[in-house]
């Protein structure tokens, strides 16, 4: 490794040759506030905000952008580096919607974090501001570009992360706003609804649409028997809207906290996820013993699915039948759970709460639709739940941690809670499968080979005496060979876990968002790690760790379903896959 020797803020340090002064910079100790820059995705120093002076530079220099060098001397703080920072942070709240108080980012908000730590109180320059787009026509994502500091921090994760770049800079000059080709909807692209874009933005640009009104209308309405489900991820990431540290468990305060908001029921998402295991194992089995369509993609994930129907359409045979865990709640909810207590599924209003903003978009699929009502009436993301419990007037640090409620859907297992990560869901199904065919229960549930942060894992597995390949991968940049391998008539595996955000559902885009100035987390863990180890914790604390062992599964399959698969089964916890038009230029 080849380093220099430079000097910031007259500190002596050493870098790596290659790196950027900001790096050099951080890996020292040593602040600048950046705005545009997103570590592995973003530095174009567009925003003009992490300026240095460095000696003989005629100019002030971007440290996002800026090599080291040897010998180089750097000042962040001097005189003329903090001016230059402050003016290029007030020219861009110039033409900034400066609505902080009823802003969704309010907060947590990069612009007025710097704003604040500049010293920033006047409004320096004023005149007219870039026309506005107000877009909400998709069912999760709302646009605003009168908040948009045109960092592209949206544009790039897209891009490099879902490796699909529906968004971009339209106009030019003073005219330039961020959006869908033409200025489109999201809902008339190729869009994922993941909402990765949304967790980039440093600002209010881009937000979830929030349904809480809804929510509340049905607490409230007399007539309304009021289920919510959480689903494994929620409770690794709620409590960072709290403050509490990232990777806090949250399992029981989360479930005091939503009984206090007037809940009737509060289930666990879990259920849902043995449930899937079972539909979606036996499928799997089915396809082995009878030739069918390999390798076989899970489908928890909407925004993959969604993924899938613009851009792979022929692979969609591919793709599990299986509905996601919450949707498969939902239908059981309104079916057995509803003829067991005696209520019409009608009077019935499910929310599920989501690390996912594609969830929003999932439930209204046609092809989601059980009989002549749907699955799940609403989703709140991460986020939208805490605004819930706030607005509720719940004091989070006072809670006591309460249990789910347990009768007929309150059991789940362990490998229901590791869903919400990377590899989760192929772990609890090879937990499964395993387990079935060798006709005796697992000596070892873990399956190490399914975890971790990589963007693709792959194994060689023994299923009593058959060895197949499996895939696990997350964000469709990584997905993306493994479709081509597919495609092309080349791909060994027989299993695929694909997740559509990077990380699994712990790096949802309804999850809690995390500052760019702390991605890393504490003890050498980024905070993807620490969600992932809350729910591997959880998991390891559970008497029972495989979804077939549920002995309340076990019993709806004996009350109501009959066995995975079964005629029943496929009605209320299968769906269909349809190709999807990427968007229509004229």
């Amino acid at each position: 490794m080849t380093t220099v020797n430079l000097k910031i803020n007259n500190k002596e340090i050493t870098a790596e040759a290659g790196q950027t002064v900001l790096e050099a910079a951080r890996n020292n100790g040593i602040h600048i506030p950046t705005l545009c820059y997103l570590k592995d995705i973003n530095k174009a120093g567009s925003c003009r905000v992490c300026l240095v002076e460095v000696k003989n530079a005629r100019t002030l220099l971007s440290s996002c952008t800026t090599p080291v060098a040897e010998g180089m001397e750097v000042w962040t703080n001097s005189e003329r580096a903090l001016k230059g920072r402050k003016n290029s942070v007030e020219l861009l709240m110039s033409n900034h919607n400066k609505n902080c108080l009823s802003c969704k980012r309010n907060q947590n908000c990069e612009l007025q974090k710097l704003c604040e730590e500049l010293g920033i109180r006047d409004n320096k320059f004023e005149g007219e501001k870039t026309e506005r787009t107000l877009e909400s026509a998709s069912y999760g994502i709302v646009r605003d570009t009168s908040k948009c500091v045109l960092c592209c921090r949206c544009v790039e994760t897209c891009k490099k992360v879902q490796g699909l770049g529906i968004l971009g800079l339209e106009n030019r000059g003073f005219n330039t706003i961020m959006g869908p080709v033409f200025n489109k909807s999201f809902a008339d692209v190729n869009c994922m609804q993941c909402g990765q874009c949304v967790t980039a933005c440093p600002v209010g640009a881009l937000t979830e649409k929030e349904d809480i009104d809804y929510v509340i209308d049905a607490i409230n309405d007399p007539t309304k028997t009021v289920i919510v489900q959480t689903a494994p991820a929620v409770r690794a990431s709620l409590g960072e809207e709290f403050g509490m540290p990232i990777g806090s468990r949250v399992t029981g305060k989360m479930v005091s906290a939503l009984k206090a908001c007037g809940f009737d029921r509060v289930y666990d998402t879990n259920f849902g996820a043995d449930l899937t295991i079972m539909e979606e194992g036996n499928e799997l089995l089915e396809r082995l013993e009878n030739n069918g369509t390999l390798p076989m993609f899970t489908s928890c994930s909407p925004g993959w699915v969604r993924y899938i129907e613009y851009e792979y359409p022929e692979l969609l045979p591919h793709l599990s039948s299986a509905k996601s865990p919450h949707m498969m709640f939902g239908a059981i909810c309104k079916s057995y759970w509803a003829k067991k207590k005696g209520i019409d599924p009608k009077d019935i209003y499910v929310v599920s709460i989501m690390p996912c903003i594609a969830k929003k978009s999932e439930i209204q699929r046609p092809e989601n639709k059980t009989a002549e009502y749907v699955d799940v009436d609403a989703v709140l993301t991460t986020r939208e739940c805490a605004r819930l419990i706030k607005m509720c007037g719940i004091e989070w640090n006072e809670l006591e941690d309460s249990n789910f409620d347990e009768d007929l859907l309150g059991d789940y297992t362990g490998a229901g809670v590791i869903f919400g990560t990377t590899g989760g869901v192929m772990e609890a199904a090879l937990r499964t499968v395993k387990q079935k065919l060798e006709g005796k229960k697992l000596e070892k549930v873990d399956f190490e080979a399914c975890r971790g942060m990589a963007g693709v894992k792959e194994a060689e597995i023994d299923l009593n005496g058959t060895k197949i390949w499996i895939a696990i991968a997350s964000s469709m940049s990584a997905t993306k060979p493994l479709l081509e391998e597919v495609k092309a008539g080349t791909s060994k595996y027989t299993f695929i876990e694909i997740m559509g955000c990077p990380g699994g559902c712990i790096n949802g885009g309804g999850q809690s968002i995390v500052s760019s100035k702390v991605k890393n987390g504490k003890i050498g863990y980024s905070y993807k790690e620490l969600r992932m180890k809350a729910l591997y914790d959880e998991d390891e604390l559970m008497d029972v760790r495989v979804s077939s062992d549920n002995e309340q599964i076990q019993q709806l399959y004996s009350d109501f379903l009959e066995k995975p698969g079964s005629e029943l089964a496929e009605k209320l916890l299968h769906t269909t896959y349809t190709k999807k038009d990427k968007f229509n230029i004229l």
